[in-house]
């Protein structure tokens, strides 16, 4: 047995450790919106302070919800970090994020994972899984609450590169099994026709093995400027390939430019990439009117609508200047509940959104309102 477990490689052992982490957190999540014997009433005496603790219990379950976001230190978990710093207010409403493997796998815990009730997705993610049918019927049993930014395509390679298709053959990281870039990664490459040897790590490991020579390139999917690049220079030998916004790629996603003032290490003045972009949106499940589910994502846009221009104020994501609560998502719902807030109350938060952003420009914060 000992020589057996001796025998497993330094990767295997690290599938290992990611399967068991993803089972735990699952577990967690499940342990805690599954009813326990103490929230059934066995755990609780008879007493009237055994009563006022069933209450406790019942109200803070009523009034928490979980969301997926993405992996550290990328853009979904700092969105979900967001969420619950601004909004949570003790028993009245607490978010939990729950690290995920991405938008990919965000969409499919949303609708199938019991407990989840919010996530992150990009729209081509969502039309992905319309095209296929994987999730039957998706554009009726999924909703969005509002856009929150456009996210755009990042291809980092050594400065030999020059072209997507001078990759053909060799080591390509996808990020992580199961994320939103692996399938964007996956749908450029193959609409461009180039076929790559994918490999399969978070962005912080596939810099470290573009470093090193044993990739070629590694694929991240975030809006700029990406942190996680923030410390690669040229002058090192590094640069961002340009993914031109051709025909086939015009249904799913966005063209872009990335500029010097986005990444002034990689981007010499005055010149600039072109690259294609995503929307990421805010999503759950279509529940009916009538239920508590429907009722918690009720109460939840009611708490993050009104104080949207917070989440645009340092120290938040900067990208969450971009978020128009307006902005409409073609070929998809609206959760009913948003759509209703924002014809009652739209036109006044805008107005103090953009009260904030001539605020941060005034202060000299890179407002681009990209």
């Amino acid at each position: 047995m000992t020589e057996h477990l001796r025998s497993i490689s330094p990767r295997t052992w690290r599938r290992i450790a990611a399967t068991t982490l993803c089972t735990l957190a699952a577990l967690a999540v499940a342990a805690l919106v599954a009813p326990s014997l103490a929230q059934q009433g066995g755990g609780y005496d008879r007493t009237p302070k055994g009563a006022a603790e069933r209450l406790l219990a019942d109200r803070m379950n009523a009034n928490t919800l979980t969301i997926v976001t993405g992996s550290p230190p990328l853009a979904y978990s700092v969105f979900g970090y967001d969420l619950a710093a601004v909004l949570n207010d003790g028993d009245e409403l607490r978010i939990l994020p729950i690290v995920s493997q991405g938008a990919f796998q965000n969409v499919r815990d949303v609708r199938y994972l019991r407990g989840v009730d919010l996530g992150f997705a990009q729209t081509n993610i969502l039309g992905y899984y319309r095209r296929t049918g994987e999730i039957p019927n998706i554009s009726d049993r999924m909703v969005y609450i509002t856009k929150i930014c456009n996210e755009e395509i990042h291809v980092v390679v050594k400065s030999d590169i020059t072209s997507l298709e001078q990759l053909q053959g060799r080591k390509v990281n996808f990020n992580t099994a199961g994320s939103g870039t692996q399938l964007s990664a996956r749908d450029i490459f193959e609409r461009f026709g180039v076929k790559v040897e994918e490999v399969n790590m978070r962005q912080s490991d596939g810099l470290e093995k573009l470093k090193s020579g044993e990739i070629v390139a590694t694929v991240l999917t975030s809006g700029k400027p990406a942190d996680a690049l923030a410390g690669l220079k040229a002058s090192d030998g590094y640069r961002i390939l340009p993914v031109p916004f051709t025909k086939p790629l015009q249904a799913d996603y966005l063209p872009s430019i990335l500029t010097h003032e986005d990444y002034p290490n990689l981007i010499a003045p005055g010149q600039s990439v072109d690259t294609i972009a995503t929307g990421t949106i805010l999503f759950a499940y279509n529940w009916a009117k009538n239920t508590d589910r429907y009722r918690r994502i009720d109460k939840f846009v009611k708490a993050f609508f009104p104080r949207i221009a917070e989440f645009q104020k340092p120290p938040r994501h900067r990208k969450w200047r971009d978020t128009y609560l307006g902005a409409v998502v073609p070929g998809w719902k609206r959760f009913e509940g948003a759509e209703e807030w924002l014809k009652a109350h739209g036109q006044e938060v805008q107005a103090s959104v953009d009260k904030v952003i001539r605020e941060l420009r005034a202060a000299g914060f890179d407002i681009r309102g990209e």
